[in-house]
Parts: structure tokens; C-alpha cells; sequence
């Protein structure tokens, strides 16, 4: 089955449900899709080549125990018999996406047995010295780890190996030789790196200072790296579109590469892909064709997809495209509401979806999900103000004022000036962060908050760079200028010293092998929702460059 029949028949299906499901956006689905793919940006090529023989090295002070030190030149490699070499790693000198090619060179006689390699890829010194196998079976999947093994029956020429790659090192290893008085030499390395950024569209002030700059500038790599023909979250792992992390890389984006035909894209294949009720599934696959990730919904990513919308139409001034796309927003709303309650309190107990609010076990998201429903109300109101459309959607103010008061008077405990989630009264930032960014506390109430919480036994710390990015915000919504930037410099910068030359899917500054996943090599040591400073830097200069 083609491209175009594989879209026909998704096509098909959404609009084969019964009148008692209607499709909301019947007979726009297809022009979506063909408004999304003419938005798609063109994929920049840049040929690298190694920059060094590296030598792994344990190291109890290096990130997750281990850090290469340089040990040779890759043009010695030109002339070296791979069978007494056995195993080689390469350090590229910083993170590439792309595709690897190597060549092979007779030294010796002829061929008698195929060439057997390994090629293993890592973007962290860690991940190249820490043993895959066996795998647990509570793990994700075990092929989401970059090792290849290549048989070889011609030499003398260029091989590429068909994966696309995210990695900064590469280790070769002999896994099968030919006879004796056969000699090789693996001589040459090219990897095609890949990306839609473009340049940089931006600076920073002369002034801004080293740390400030080093921060900004590994995250304008980690955006670089996961702009592809859509915003992917991992470009290792899980290279798919999620809208949690499309919001905050379109938020870097408007401060750096200004690509916004990305964002476009990006917006409408969210939309031409929703549910047949017209909800939006959480992540869109690429290939064959795009398609959703059936059955993957979260509720607090659908309804930041109309934020993500208004900042699009706030970066571009595309009404047109945002005006085709309201309909959605409403639709995200209406589910949302559909989960609050007589008192105005968004009801987790009705379980809509999956509720990722941060990866960290144990967080109660009751807190947090009021204040992403207040906010998303907030925000799409906004946006119907600015079209036009506000008499669509005039019961929202009443709405807001509502779930505000709820919150208020359900979550926030004036006594000890906390934000209390769930049953057991759970502290946790992303408590505190959300209702503040979503204005149900004053200022004053919403600094005491995070600062009380920071000192509480218990609280609920943030997992990711996702839940920290929310954190920071809510910090500058508060007037926690000093804090905030502090935040950033510690959090991110403590990735920066660490060795980061991207930022990492989850950081944990206790635990340099916490994993969401149960294996620290399983995690993306380069991830969308990571690049977020680039955003706080350019939009609050006077917190942060000066």
C-alpha cells in the first residue's frame, strides 16, 4: 500500500463513523493534510567527519561514571590492520542526527570470509559502556538502542548504514574476520547530518555573561537537533511529534531560528489527524504516511495545543490558518470540561486520559490539571478575542472565574500558604507552579508558595526539563527574578558542566542515573522539552543578560 492509499484509507475511516459521532472536522481533513505537508521545511545537509580515537575511561566524578579522553587522530586510521585493532570509538565532537557511512580498504590479499562490525552509537560517553543486554521486559524496546552489526562480503567501498542515527561517539568492534594473510583497514568515516533550523535568527546582548551564553547556545543545539520535518521529541528516541514538546520548541524557536513554517506544519497535522470526535492524539507519526499514535491521549498536551496555537498566530500573523483552525481549540476545551465538576475543580478521578503533568512517580496532578484547564481557557479566549470569534466562546470568562475561585478555596491551604493535591495533601512544585502560571494565586501568594515548597520535607521535586520549565515560569510570573535565573543556572547549567552539548530528557541533580524507564541508557541525552532556556533568556533579557 502507497503513500497516498495509506492517507485515503485513514482518511476514510475517520469519516466512516456513524451520524451519532459525526466528525467535526468532516471535509477539512484532507486540505490539512495538504497545508501540512506544503508547510514542510527542507532538511539541511552538513557532511562532519570524526574529530578524534577516544578511550573510554571510569571516572566516579564524570556523568554516569564515564568521560573519553582522546588517544589518537582518525586519519591514523587509514593504514591500521582492523583485525589487530579489533575496536575503535570515534568522538564526532558533538551531537549530530543524520545518517553514517565508513569505507572499507584492502591491506593484503584477498577477501576469504566475510567482514563482520559492530557499530555502536552513543550521545553520552555512558551509553557506549554500559552493557544492553539482557534486556528487561518492563523496558521499552530493546532496537531503540543504536548498535548495528554489518556483514561485509566486498570491500573497497562505501557502506551507509540505513538507520538514521542521533550520537556524538561511535565504537567499531570486530565481530567476524576473514583468514589468515587478509588485512583491512576501516579508512574513512562520513556522517550526513540533518536538520530544518536553518541559521539562527537572533543574538544576545554583548553583555550577557559566559554562563548565561554557554546555557543558551547548548540549547539552540538541542532545538537544531530535533527540528526535523516535524518538531520531534527525541531524534534517538522516540523521533516522533508530541504536542507537549512542540509547544515548548515552538516557544525557543520564536527566539532563534524563526522557522515557522515548522510550527505550521506541525499545528495541522495535529489537527487532520485528531479522533473522530475530534480530540487530538497526544503524538503523530512521520511514516509511511503521518498518522496518530492510536489510543495515546493526554488531555493537559490537547488542550496546550491551543496555546501553542495563539502563540503561532501571535509569531506570524497568519490569521487565516488560525481561523481554520479554531474549531479545533474549541473541541479541546469542550473535552476538558467535560471532566470538571459542579464546583468547578477539574475531577482526575474520571480519568480522561493519561494526565502527564512531569515524569516523577507518586506526583498527584489533581493541582496541576486545574491549572492547565484554567490556563488553556485563559489562552483560548484569548485567541477568539483576537479573530474575532469571542461570541463563540463567551461562557469561558465565567468558566475561568469559576475553576479560579475552586481552586482557590479546594487547593490552596492559606495557613501554610501551599498548594495541597489529592487526597493526601501532596506538596509538589508542579502543584505550586501550575496554579501560579494559571494567575489562581496573587504574586505574593504565588512566591511564598514555590519558596515554602522548596523547603518542605517532601515535596515533589520535577523529574524532567519539562517540569522545570514550568517551574522557572512560574518563578517569573511571581517576580522571582533572582530565583529564577539561579534555577536555570543551577538546573541547566548544572547539565552544561556535566558535559551536556545537548540538553537531556530527564536530569535528576541528586541522581545522574535516574531514568523515567528504568535504564539510564534508554533516556535521550538530546530532547525538545530540554531547550527551553533559549525562551527564558531572550524573553526576560533583564533577568538574564544583564
Amino acid at each position: 500500500m502507497n503513500a497516498k492509499t495509506l492517507t485515503i484509507a485513514f482518511l476514510a475511516a475517520i469519516l466512516a463513523f456513524p451520524a451519532a459521532a459525526q466528525d467535526p472536522y468532516a471535509g477539512k481533513r484532507e486540505g490539512w493534510l495538504q497545508t501540512a505537508e506544503a508547510a514542510k521545511p527542507a532538511l539541511h545537509l552538513t557532511t562532519v567527519k570524526p574529530v578524534a580515537i577516544v578511550q573510554a575511561v571510569r571516572d566516579e566524578h564524570a556523568f554516569q561514571g564515564w568521560k573519553y579522553e582522546p588517544v589518537g587522530k582518525p586519519e591514523d586510521l587509514k593504514e591500521r590492520n582492523f583485525k589487530e585493532l579489533e575496536t575503535v570509538t570515534l568522538d564526532f565532537g558533538k551531537h549530530f542526527v543524520g545518517y553514517f557511512s565508513f569505507h572499507t580498504k584492502t591491506l593484503s590479499r584477498c577477501l576469504d570470509a566475510p567482514v563482520r562490525l559492530k557499530f555502536t552509537f552513543g550521545e553520552v560517553p555512558a551509553e557506549l559502556n554500559t552493557p544492553f543486554d539482557p534486556w528487561g521486559k518492563d523496558r521499552l524496546g530493546r532496537a531503540w538502542m543504536q548498535d548495528e552489526t554489518i556483514t561485509l562480503t566486498r570491500l573497497d567501498e562505501w557502506v551507509r548504514i540505513p538507520r538514521r542515527i542521533a550520537f556524538r561517539y561511535v565504537k567499531i568492534e570486530m565481530m567476524g574476520w576473514p583468514g589468515a594473510g587478509y588485512d583491512f583497514a576501516v579508512d574513512d568515516f562520513t556522517f550526513t547530518a540533518q536538520s530544518t533550523a536553518g541559521e539562527v535568527q537572533t543574538s544576545l546582548e554583548p553583555g550577557c555573561p559566559e554562563r548565561i551564553r554557554k546555557i543558551h547556545d547548548v540549547g539552540v543545539e538541542t532545538l537544531r537537533e530535533c527540528m526535523q520535518t516535524v518538531y520531534e521529541d527525541g531524534p534517538k528516541r522516540d523521533q516522533r511529534l508530541w504536542i507537549g514538546d512542540m509547544y515548548l520548541e515552538a516557544l525557543a524557536n520564536r527566539y532563534s531560528f524563526r522557522n515557522f513554517d515548522l510550527t505550521k506544519r506541525c499545528l495541522y497535522l495535529f489537527a487532520a489527524l485528531a479522533r473522530e470526535d475530534g480530540v487530538l492524539f497526544a503524538p503523530v507519526i512521520e511514516d509511511p504516511v503521518p498518522h496518530p499514535q492510536y489510543g495515546t491521549y493526554i488531555t493537559p498536551y490537547a488542550l496546550l495545543w491551543n496555546v501553542a496555537l495563539l502563540d503561532y498566530l501571535e509569531d506570524t500573523g497568519d490569521t487565516a490558518a488560525a481561523d481554520d483552525l479554531f474549531p479545533v481549540a474549541k473541541v479541546q476545551i469542550a473535552e476538558g470540561l467535560s471532566f470538571v465538576d459542579e464546583r468547578g475543580i477539574f475531577d482526575v478521578a474520571k480519568k480522561p486520559s493519561w494526565l502527564f503533568i512531569d515524569h516523577r512517580a507518586g506526583l498527584d496532578v489533581s493541582a496541576s490539571m486545574q491549572g492547565v484547564m484554567i490556563f488553556a481557557l485563559q489562552k483560548t479566549y484569548e485567541l477568539a478575542r483576537r479573530l474575532g470569534r469571542e461570541k463563540e466562546v463567551a461562557q469561558y470568562p465565567a468558566l475561568i472565574k469559576k475553576m479560579t475561585q475552586a481552586g482557590r478555596k479546594y487547593l490552596y491551604d492559606k495557613k501554610s500558604g501551599l498548594v495541597l493535591s489529592g487526597p493526601d495533601a501532596q506538596v509538589s512544585m508542579m502543584s505550586q507552579s501550575w496554579l501560579t502560571i494559571a494567575g489562581v494565586l496573587t504574586s505574593k501568594e504565588s512566591a511564598r508558595a514555590i519558596r515554602t515548597a522548596l523547603q518542605t520535607e517532601g515535596c515533589v521535586m520535577p523529574g524532567t526539563p519539562y517540569g522545570t520549565h514550568y517551574l522557572v515560569e512560574a518563578m517569573l510570573c511571581s517576580g522571582m527574578a533572582d530565583e529564577a535565573r539561579a534555577y536555570v543556572e543551577d538546573y541547566w547549567g548544572g547539565m552544561v558542566d556535566k558535559g551536556a552539548d545537548t540538553f537531556w530528557e530527564a536530569y535528576d541533580p541528586t541522581d545522574d542515573l535516574y531514568s523515567p524507564y528504568g535504564f539510564h541508557p534508554l533516556n535521550s541525552a538530546c530532547h525538545a522539552w530540554s531547550c527551553t532556556p533559549v525562551y527564558f533568556i531572550h524573553k526576560y533579557p533583564e533577568v538574564f543578560q544583564r
